[in-house]
Parts: structure tokens; C-alpha cells; sequence
């Protein structure tokens, strides 16, 4: 049967590596889009229970949208922003190329949209990354030329997803592309301005209209000099189209079904200059007496020190990134890790603090098989049986990744993994 539209997913490196794919035990086929990509040559629905899934693992990602941050080319150690950021495939990519180095940025304005991206980084154990609910002029004005690297993968009018999605064919119409080239040329020009000199500014869709790629990089480029367009330093896919006199559109990127994606563009920019860009305060970090029972915590479940500055904001305190400034106003829902919630005289651990953890970091780790009773009772939200010598908060790994957390005692693990997340039936 003819294959209706291409399916993928992108192995996780913060905690997997891509040479043990086979391990997940789906049909997977290397992709040309990123070095961590597969084909998903499986028709059935459902991935999203799987306990590797879970676990973070892996990404559930259209191949070719993997393609602009592999254009993108993030280094350790840089700050990067991600302008529009949900659902997370992008950013979770972007967070395995920085390897726990510098800080990523991610951005989404539509606050469901954030809520999601949110759920998406913790699952994958991000742990230097802020993500905010913010409108790009607010972050322009805010952090202006803060960042090393800008990715801007624009709403638009969604031609490259039309096999996937009957929804997006059904609301296409020339009006709603003018509308989407209108709007991806405000954010750009909010992205060029978080962008210090020197730095890569990326700019991405997931339509075919040239009013929406190559006609938007020409006009945002005759609105500012200061940028450049560059080689995208990849071979997939083909040539843009030449849609100017002025400059040679055809260095950005287009990806077509005939290409091995459902469809993709990219343009890689950079701003002239040469400079560290701008430095900005950091926020105060005064946890007080809770910074002591916060570490208390941490060294109760984990065999190494906390990994940022702890906090306390409202109930909860937090492991913010070192390079996080201050972002008071800019709409954030999370900076770093969730340390815990504070409880009367204690704190009580947090999922995405053991999801951001190496099995090698927790103190109690219990591994399960991947295809055991015991690890799918556990992603049920149910109780199960332990070593009865075993007491206190442990780590549940699927394999040698871990996927939540527990507390043992007579010989059960009590369940803490988030009821939101567990799988039914």
C-alpha cells in the first residue's frame, strides 16, 4: 500500500543513542534531515504510549521538519532562541545539539500552545532551557541582541502538511497566506533584534508559497541590511527558487515529497559584525531557608550535587539554567527544572526533576524491561512490587532510561508518576 504521508521520529540524545534505535523495536530507516532521524515506516497509531516514549527517548517528528535545525547548526555552550516554539520538536532538538551547555530559549505566544512545548521539554529532561509565553516584540525589546543563534519556524499556511492534515487544506486560502507572509515579517524583525552580531538567524516553514519563504527573506532582507544571506550547508533537499535581482534566494532550502519530506523551507541568515553581544542581569537568588531543605532533597534521591541556582517561587523551588537573566514580565512558565513542591517542612520531589536525571545520578534506580508488566502497571499509575529492603524516593528507568519516580516502602513503590501522563485502559 502507497505510503500516505511520511512519518518519523528523532532519538533523543540527552538520553539515548541513535546507534541503539533498534531498541524501541519500530520499523525505522535512517532519514538524510538530521544524523538523529529515522522513517517510521509503521501505519498504526498509538507510539505516544509506548514506554520508550515515555521515557523520553525519542520525539514523534515529520522528518523534513527536522531540517532546520540541522541548518541551524547549534554549538555547546551557546544561547539560543526558538521564537516560536511549540509543540517542541525543534527545541528538544535544539537542547540534544547544545548537550546541556548554554541555554535555550523557547518561546511560544498561544498560552495552550506553551503549555504543551512545556510538556514536551520536561519529558525530555531538558535542563537549561526557559520557556515563556511572551509576543516576539516583548522578548525584542527585553533581550535584544542577547543570543548566538534565532530560530524563527513561522506559523504559516501549512501547504507541506495538506497529506497529514485535512484540516490545514480545508483553511487554506490566498488570504490566509498574504495574512501568515504579513506576520512571519513582523516576527522576523522581532528575531533580528534578540540576534547579537555574528549570530545565525534561521528562518523556517512548512509551506510551499513563495509569498511565505523566498519572498518573505527578500523583503526582510531590503529591510535589513545589517543581515546576509548564507550557504545552508546542507545537501538535502534543493535550491530555492529565484524570486529576486537583488539577492540569490536560490542558497535557501526547499523540501519537497520527491525529497524524502512532506515539506519544508530554510534560510539561513547571519548579522553582520563581530561581537559577544549584550549581557544582562541575572535574577536574585535569595531561597533562604528552603535552599538548605531543597538540598537536603537532592542529595536524598540523587548521588550528585544540583545542577543551578535553586529558588523558590511561590510553592515550588527550582534549578534555574547559570546563563538564565532575569524574566520578570516575559510571560515564563519555567526556567530549568522543578526542583520540588514545598510541603510544610519538606519538599516533595519533583517528575521532572528524575526526568532531567542520568540513571547514573539517582541514588535508588529500579529498571524495568520495556515490554514488562511491571513498567506498564507503573505508566498505569498503579502500585508495584519492589525489593522489600528498598525505602524512599527511587528512580523507575524503561531500560537504562528513566521515565518517573517512586517511594518504596514494605516492599512497594508507591506511584508518583503524573496522572496527566499515564496511559489508559
Amino acid at each position: 500500500m502507497e505510503q500516505s504521508h511520511y512519518r518519523g521520529i528523532r532519538v533523543n540524545t540527552l538520553k539515548f543513542s541513535a546507534e541503539r534505535a533498534e531498541k524501541f523495536g519500530l520499523p525505522l530507516r535512517e532519514c538524510p534531515f538530521c544524523s538523529d532521524g529515522f522513517y517510521l515506516d509503521w501505519e498504526e497509531s498509538g507510539i505516544g504510549s509506548s514506554p520508550w516514549h515515555h521515557a523520553g527517548a525519542f520525539y514523534s517528528q515529520e522528518p523534513s521538519a527536522m531540517s532546520a535545525v540541522t541548518i541551524l547548526d547549534v554549538q555547546p555552550g551557546e544561547k539560543v532562541l526558538d521564537m516560536c516554539a511549540a509543540p517542541g520538536g525543534k527545541s528538544t532538538q535544539i537542547a540534544a545539539a547544545l548537550w546541556g551547555k548554554g541555554m535555550l530559549w523557547s518561546n511560544e505566544y498561544v498560552r495552550k500552545r506553551a503549555q504543551i512545548l512545556l510538556s514536551n521539554i520536561e519529558r525530555m529532561g531538558v535542563r537549561n532551557c526557559v520557556v515563556s509565553n511572551a509576543h516576539p516584540d516583548a522578548l525584542a525589546a527585553r533581550l535584544e541582541e542577547y543570543f548566538d543563534r534565532v530560530l524563527v519556524d513561522a506559523p504559516c499556511s501549512g501547504e507541506g502538511m495538506f497529506r497529514r492534515d485535512a484540516q490545514a487544506a480545508a483553511e487554506w486560502s490566498p488570504e490566509h497566506s498574504a495574512a501568515c507572509a504579513v506576520r512571519q515579517g513582523a516576527i522576523l524583525d522581532s528575531a533580528a533584534r534578540c540576534l547579537r552580531e555574528g549570530g545565525v538567524l534561521v528562518y523556517s516553514t512548512c509551506t510551499f508559497s513563495f509569498r511565505e519563504n523566498e519572498d518573505v527573506i527578500a523583503a526582510f532582507l531590503d529591510r535589513h541590511q545589517e543581515f546576509e544571506l548564507e550557504p545552508a550547508g546542507v545537501s538535502f533537499g534543493r535550491k530555492g527558487f529565484d524570486r529576486s535581482d537583488q539577492y540569490d534566494l536560490t542558497l535557501t532550502r526547499r523540501i519537497f515529497p520527491m525529497d524524502g519530506g512532506e515539506g519544508h523551507f530554510a534560510a539561513r541568515l547571519r548579522k553582520k559584525g563581530d561581537s559577544a553581544g549584550a549581557s544582562y542581569a541575572f535574577p536574585e537568588t535569595k531561597a533562604g531557608e528552603y535552599e538548605k531543605r531543597a538540598a537536603e532533597i537532592f542529595g536524598e534521591c540523587f548521588n550528585t550535587a544540583p545542577y543551578g541556582r535553586i529558588v523558590r517561587i511561590g510553592e515550588s523551588c527550582y534549578l534555574l539554567p547559570d546563563l538564565m537573566p532575569e524574566v520578570r514580565g516575559l510571560g515564563v512558565l519555567r526556567g530549568g527544572v522543578t526542583l520540588g513542591e514545598i510541603m510544610k517542612n519538606r519538599i516533595e520531589p519533583s517528575h521532572a526533576l528524575f526526568m532531567a536525571a542520568a540513571p547514573q545520578e539517582c541514588r535508588t534506580l529500579i529498571r524495568f524491561a520495556p515490554d514488562s508488566p511491571e513498567l506498564a502497571a507503573f505508566l498505569h499509575g498503579e502500585e508495584t512490587a519492589v525489593d522489600a529492603s528498598l525505602r524512599g524516593y527511587a528512580a523507575v528507568a524503561c531500560g537504562d532510561v528513566v521515565t518517573g519516580f517512586g517511594k518504596c516502602a514494605g516492599g512497594r513503590l508507591k506511584n508518583r508518576y503524573p496522572k496527566g501522563l499515564r496511559n489508559r485502559g
